[in-house]
């Protein structure tokens, strides 16, 4: 009796769990009070939200024809489509898993160690398909046969644009590996030890640390205007690297560089445009730079620099003080990262940041010198974030134990924030809606029209007062005051 009473029990747990989740979802469709569901209006933009289960589920759909849709099981799985940039993001555990596809292109990775990705570029005609267990395999297969790659490290294999090089091909790594970066190609032997170096009017090979040399004269390029411009050329030599280094840069221009140097006890370097030398490096250093037009004292660097000119001024005694600024630039600093102020003036921008403590408090204020309008962005970790959109649109979270470190993050914002909401404010100045929910809707308000709505213990209780439009079941509408 036993063993049949159990799943009677849960059979009929399930279905009176799925009865009142589809209940509440076409209640909420239907815009009607129903107990841990609501739907309404958003409040910054066009489009709706539903939110049923606490702080586990909402679904919203945003502009004036819905389309830029969303939904999610909170943490654990959630869903972004935007077919107006035939865009769509899916998230497992973020970000364990993600999905990305964006126009023809696609891809997926697990932890960015397990990715694949595949599709075709807007620039491009190519279909190519890519396989990648980070660092170990990299395949890729295109249309053009010529694009395609394997490579299983560090045993044998050869690759294209990864890694930080345009073309790569090793045989049991390290002990032989080529790699080419635009025109200079670089063969390693028993990597970092053995290599030689050569491209366009460019030699070179070294034997690490014993010596090295190489060498590139002056050549011309041509951009995408047709403009022909002069590149410098080189001579770079070292012998027991790094205490005797020569390096000639510059070769052929304006401004030719020649440094010195034997590390760490002296570097120097000379040219038309700025003149430096160190002592001991990093920690005593004195620079002419005439291009900036500033004198600078390190000492020892970077606990006390001085620097005088037009073109900087900085007081500098970490971490008591520092203060530096220019002619659109300003940098302070107390208490080393006590307190922090950046402000950078342009043309058509103020932006102005003041931290305490790095993200216990941040203030972020940015103006458009041309328009005057101006955002603002307010961060207390982990208590707060609120934010100001040049719009005038206002938006209070608190508790925010991630936002302020990693501001602006899509998949945060999507996974993570609706979690750990304990108390949401928004507000829109230019139609004059409210809204407010505390513990994910077992107080929510909403101010629009002259309307107030208040619901408690999520949506078992509503209320609301105000001028309202009363539309009954034959579609009549009607102008009435209601309390309830």
């Amino acid at each position: 009796m036993m063993a049949f009473r159990a799943p009677v029990c849960s059979g009929v747990a399930v279905l009176c769990l799925t009865t009142w989740c589809a209940q509440g979802l076409r209640a909420a469709e239907a815009s009607e009070p129903a107990p841990a569901w609501d739907r309404f209006a958003l409040t910054l933009e066009d489009g709706w939200r539903r939110e049923g289960f606490g702080p586990f589920f909402y679904e919203e759909a945003k502009g004036e024809d819905g389309r830029e849709k969303a939904w999610a099981f909170i943490p654990f799985y959630s869903d972004y489509e935007n077919p107006a940039v035939e865009s769509r993001e899916q998230d497992v555990l973020y970000p364990l898993f993600s999905y990305l596809h964006y126009g023809r292109e696609w891809r997926w990775h697990f932890m960015q160690v397990f990715s694949e990705a595949g599709g075709m570029a807007a620039d491009d005609t190519n279909v190519t398909h890519r396989v990648t267990v980070y660092p170990f395999y990299f395949r890729q297969r295109s249309s053009d046969t010529n694009l395609n790659y394997t490579a299983l490290a560090p045993f044998y294999g050869h690759v294209r644009k990864r890694l930080m090089k345009d073309e790569m091909f090793f045989v049991m790594f390290p002990f032989y590996a080529e790699t080419r970066k635009k025109d200079v190609i670089t063969e390693n032997y028993l990597y970092p030890f053995g290599s030689t170096r050569r491209g366009d009017h460019l030699t070179g090979w070294e034997v690490w640390p014993l010596a090295g040399h190489e060498h590139k004269d002056p050549t011309t390029a041509t951009n995408g205007f047709g403009d022909v411009s002069l590149v410098g050329g080189h001579d770079h030599s070292f012998i027991l690297f790094p205490f005797w280094l020569r390096q000639d840069n510059g070769v052929g221009t304006d401004d030719p560089e020649k440094l010195r140097a034997s590390f760490p006890f002296y570097v120097q370097s000379r040219s038309p445009q700025r003149d430096s030398t160190t002592v001991l490096f990093p920690m005593f250093s004195w620079i002419d730079d005439r291009n900036r037009k500033y004198h600078e004292w390190q000492g020892p660097w970077p606990l006390v620099i001085f620097t005088r000119g037009p073109g900087k001024t900085t007081d500098r005694v970490w971490p008591l003080f520092s203060q530096s600024h220019n002619d659109s630039q300003e940098s302070d600093s107390y208490g080393g990262f006590i307190y922090t102020f950046r402000w950078t003036h342009t043309e058509s921008l103020d932006l102005q940041r003041r931290r305490f403590g790095f993200y216990l408090y941040a203030d972020i204020v940015e103006r458009n010198t041309k328009t005057g309008a101006e955002s603002r962005r307010l961060d207390m970790w982990p208590f707060f974030t609120w934010q100001r959109d040049f719009n005038g649109n206002e938006r209070l979270q608190i508790f925010a134990p991630v936002e302020p470190s990693v501001p602006h993050n899509r998949g945060i914002e999507r996974n993570w924030s609706p979690f750990w909401s304990l108390w949401r404010e928004e507000h829109n100045p230019r139609t004059g809606v409210k809204t407010r929910s505390v513990l994910w809707n077992l107080y929510r308000s909403e101010t629009r029209n002259g309307v107030k709505k208040v619901s408690l213990f999520f949506g078992l209780i509503h209320y609301h007062r105000g001028v309202t439009e009363d539309r009954g079941p034959a579609g009549g509408s009607g102008v009435a005051e209601n309390r309830h």
